[in-house]
C-alpha cells in the first residue's frame, strides 16, 4: 500500500521518516509525498532499483505508513477481532495469532475508506494503514471501537520492507526466525538484537519482509541490512513500478471512497463468512451494497491493460470502446512502463461487460487512439513463499 501522493507541502512544512538522513547520506532524491520528505530514487536510478528487487534484495522506507495497535479491553484478541469486523468486511476473527490478512475500510455507500493490514499479534490486533489517511483511520478507530478497544497510534515505530528473492537469505544473517516465516505470518521477532515487529509480506509481488523497528534503532538496522551486498536500497519510483507489474492497488488512485471492493476487484479478500450464508454475514458499513454485488455483479470492474505499442499511457487517460466513438466507457487510475516485462502496462476501470482478458479498448493520448488489451493481472508473477 503506497499511499497518496502530496505535492503541496513546502520542504519545510514536511515530516521526515527516522531514516530521513540515511536517504540523504546515501544520495536519495527527495521529493514531497503524502506529507513526507522521501526518496523518489537514488543514485542507481529508478530502473536498476526496479530490476534489482527483482533479482536480489531492495530496502524501502516505509515509515511515513500508520501503526495502530488495537487492545481489546477485555482481554481478549477474539473481542478487538469482532470489534474491528464491525468496520471491515474480512474475517478477522480467523486471523489466528502470528497472521495477518488484508482488509479495507468501507463506508455506507461500499467505498472504500483506506486499505490496511491486520495482524493477530496474540494478545492484541496490529494495523498498517496509509500514510495520508492515517489521522482518519484513526479517528475512524476510536470513534467506532473505543468501547471494545483501546487505540494506540505507534508514532515511536519506523517500518522499512526488505523485498525481492534474496530478502530471506538477507534477514536470515540478523534474525534467524526468518527462514521458518511463511507469506503473511507476523509477530514479535528480534533483528540484529532488537525486538521488532516482522511480517512476511509486502508490496512489490516478491518474496520479503516488513520490519517494524523502535525509531531510534531504525538507522542501525537498515544501515546494517545495507551492509550486505546483494541489498540496495530502493526508492518510491520503483516501489511504484514494482507495485504496477504486481497488480496491486494505490490508495487514492485504483480504489477510493467511490470504489467498493467488488468493483476494485478485491471480493478475493472478503472471506465467505462475512458473504452471504456466512456465520457473520454483513454487520460491516455499506454491506448490503457489497454483498449485492457478490451475488448480482459490479457495474464496472478494475481491470489489467496492456497497451499493443511501446508507449505507456498514464493514469488519467479516457479510455473508448472503439478508435472512433466519443462516449469515454472507463479510465486508466495506473500506468507506466513495465521494465521486467519490458513493456508498458496499466490499470484501470471498465464496464464489466468490456472487462473480459482478450478484449481491446482505446485509450486518447495526445489526441490520437491508442489500443489496449484487457489482461489478467499480475504481469510479472508473484513469488510469495507460501
Amino acid at each position: 500500500m503506497l499511499a497518496r501522493d502530496d505535492q503541496s507541502s513546502s520542504p519545510s512544512q514536511l515530516k521526515r521518516t527516522p531514516l530521513h538522513a540515511l536517504h540523504v547520506a546515501r544520495g536519495g532524491k527527495m521529493v514531497p509525498f503524502a506529507g513526507y520528505d522521501m526518496p523518489v530514487q537514488y543514485t542507481a536510478g529508478v530502473l536498476r532499483e526496479h530490476l534489482h528487487t527483482r533479482s536480489s534484495a531492495g530496502l524501502f522506507d516505509v515509515s511515513h505508513m500508520g501503526q495502530i495497535a488495537l487492545h481489546p479491553k477485555s482481554g481478549k484478541v477474539e473481542d478487538a477481532a469482532l470489534a474491528l469486523e464491525r468496520l471491515v468486511p474480512q474475517d478477522v476473527l480467523g486471523v489466528a495469532p502470528g497472521r495477518q490478512r488484508y482488509a479495507q475500510f468501507t463506508n455506507d455507500q461500499g467505498g472504500i475508506l483506506d486499505d490496511l493490514m491486520v495482524a493477530n499479534f496474540g494478545s492484541h490486533l496490529f494495523l498498517v494503514v496509509n500514510a495520508a489517511c492515517k489521522a482518519e483511520d484513526e479517528a475512524h478507530l476510536r470513534a467506532s471501537l473505543q468501547d471494545a478497544c483501546v487505540i494506540e497510534p505507534l508514532a515511536d515505530r519506523a517500518l522499512i520492507a526488505l523485498q525481492g528473492p534474496k530478502a530471506e537469505s538477507v534477514l536470515a544473517k540478523l534474525c534467524p526466525d526468518a527462514p521458518a516465516m511463511r507469506f503473511m505470518d507476523a509477530g514479535p521477532r528480534r533483528v540484529d538484537g532488537i525486538d521488532c515487529f516482522v511480517s512476511r509480506s509486502g508490496y512489490t509481488g516478491e518474496d520479503g519482509f516488513e520490519i517494524s523497528v523502535p525509531a531510534e534503532q531504525a538507522e542501525g538496522l537498515a544501515s546494517a541490512l545495507l551492509a550486505d551486498s546483494q541489498v540496495l536500497p530502493v526508492g518510491l519510483g520503483a516501489r511504484d513500478s514494482l507495485r504496477l507489474e504486481a497488480g496491486l492497488c494505490l490508495y487514492g488512485h485504483d480504489i477510493d471512497s467511490r470504489t467498493t471492493p467488488v468493483e476494485g476487484a478485491l471480493e478475493w479478500s472478503i472471506q465467505k463468512g462475512r458473504r452471504h450464508g456466512g456465520a457473520r454475514a454483513g454487520g460491516f458499513p455499506g454491506a448490503d451494497k457489497i454483498l449485492s454485488q457478490f451475488a448480482n455483479g459490479a457495474p464496472r470492474r478494475r481491470v489489467g491493460l496492456k497497451p499493443e505499442g511501446r508507449a505507456p499511457v498514464r493514469e488519467g487517460a479516457p479510455l473508448f470502446a472503439d478508435s472512433t466513438s466519443s462516449e469515454q466507457i472507463g479510465a486508466v487510475t495506473s500506468g507506466g512502463f513495465g521494465p521486467s516485462i519490458s513493456a508498458p502496462v496499466a490499470m484501470g476501470y471498465l464496464p464489466s461487460s468490456h472487462a473480459a482478458p482478450g478484449g481491446l479498448v482505446f485509450a486518447e493520448l495526445r489526441g490520437q487512439r491508442l489500443p489496449l488489451r484487457v489482461a489478467p493481472m499480475p504481469f510479472v508473477p508473484n513469488t510469495y513463499k507460501r
